[in-house]
């Protein structure tokens, strides 16, 4: 961890603040380890706390080595305490995390303590996030487990779906055979949608019974070690009709494109539009209304944002996913998504289950 606390000083020496106080669960785990579900960090250029409660203080113990641990009774009491014992000036705080409530009683707490006058309580944006974009070995090494496991469940479920079975059926014998294969959670509610709700990119998994010749799609992912996986595939029982392999094939396109061509030091802008522009081409812009893509790790979505317009650069072992699908009201929809990762200039699919051989 001394090396993600070295980038953030780096970064905090150059916002001109002496110390973040960091209340984003991922980048709390990111920068101390710490897997519990309560606390706070201090993070300043010689000094690094975790503020917890009583469940967590041996736990933070253990997995914190670097940090030393305050045991707190109220999330806003600890930290007027801490800041005059460390003569800080000026604190940042996560201002797309920190609600208006909790921003109010550290103010208050501040305060009372005759600190207000005294001390900036500044508010930041990013400045762990991109940290976190750029994956060190052993994180890819995790998501790919967490792939794996997904890849795992949809070879093994996406051959016996039967025509009449649910969306609700397959969604739960995918999350089984994700937890049976060392799965600790998923890593979002898992999508099915058969015949017209495939056109609701996060349709929710009901009790629509699957028929034979319509898209079914299908998006999951698996968390292994606090990590995510996200995959999606579009599937069909029995024959399709010619709207599903003209979509299917547009699709299948617009991705194996972007994953052949999106390079290292490319804007996350740039290759969202190489997708859109076959999608376009084929004449369904209208139909593709989300980004290309996200970046994937201790949250599903993280940075960068591949999107249009995004300026984000997509650098070396950067993980994210290429994701485009076309949607059209009354019949349905396409997506297919991999997780990737860019190595050595180029992408690599960390997912690995089959495209070429749908549909079904």
């Amino acid at each position: 961890m001394s090396d993600r606390l070295t980038r953030l000083r780096a970064k905090m020496e150059d916002q001109g603040i002496d110390g973040l106080l960091v209340t984003n669960p991922e980048n709390r785990r990111y920068l101390s380890g710490f897997v519990g579900t309560a606390g706070f960090l201090l993070i300043t250029h010689n000094k690094a706390v975790l503020a917890t409660d009583f469940r967590y203080v041996e736990q933070a113990g253990k997995q914190a080595p670097e940090f030393s641990i305050t045991r707190i009774t109220s999330p806003y009491s600890w930290l007027p305490e801490i800041l005059g014992e460390l003569g800080s000036k000026s604190i940042g705080f996560e201002s797309s995390d920190l609600t208006v409530s909790s921003h109010k009683s550290f103010l208050d707490g501040l305060s009372e303590a005759n600190l207000d006058k005294n001390l900036s309580f500044l508010p930041t944006v990013g400045m762990v996030e991109p940290l976190r974009a750029v994956k060190d070995p052993n994180e890819i090494e995790l998501i790919s487990r967490a792939m794996a496991i997904a890849d795992t469940a949809f070879l093994e479920v996406s051959s016996s779906i039967e025509i009449g079975e649910t969306e609700q059926s397959v969604a739960w014998r995918l999350e089984r055979c994700m937890r049976e294969n060392g799965a600790e959670a998923l890593a979002f509610e898992t999508i099915v949608a058969a015949g017209p709700n495939a056109a609701l990119p996060h349709h929710r998994a009901d009790d629509t019974p699957i028929s034979q010749g319509v898209p079914i799609v299908i998006d999951f992912g698996a968390r292994y070690q606090g990590y995510n996986s996200d995959m999606t595939r579009t599937i069909c029982l029995g024959e399709p009709d010619e709207t599903f392999r003209i979509v299917y094939d547009t699709v299948l396109g617009a991705q194996l494109t972007a994953s052949a061509t999106i390079q290292e030091g490319m804007s996350s802008g740039e290759a969202d539009e190489i997708a859109r522009d076959i999608i376009v081409k084929a004449g369904f812009g209208d139909k593709f209304g989300h980004s290309l893509g996200h970046g994937i790790g201790l949250a599903v979505h993280e940075e960068p944002r591949v999107g249009p317009r995004s300026e984000m650069v997509i650098s070396d072992q950067v993980v994210f996913t290429i994701e485009p699908g076309i949607y059209i009201p009354g019949w349905g929809g396409v997506r297919i998504e991999d997780t990737v990762v860019m190595e050595k200039g180029k992408v690599r699919s960390i997912t690995q289950s089959h495209k070429r051989d749908n549909p079904k």
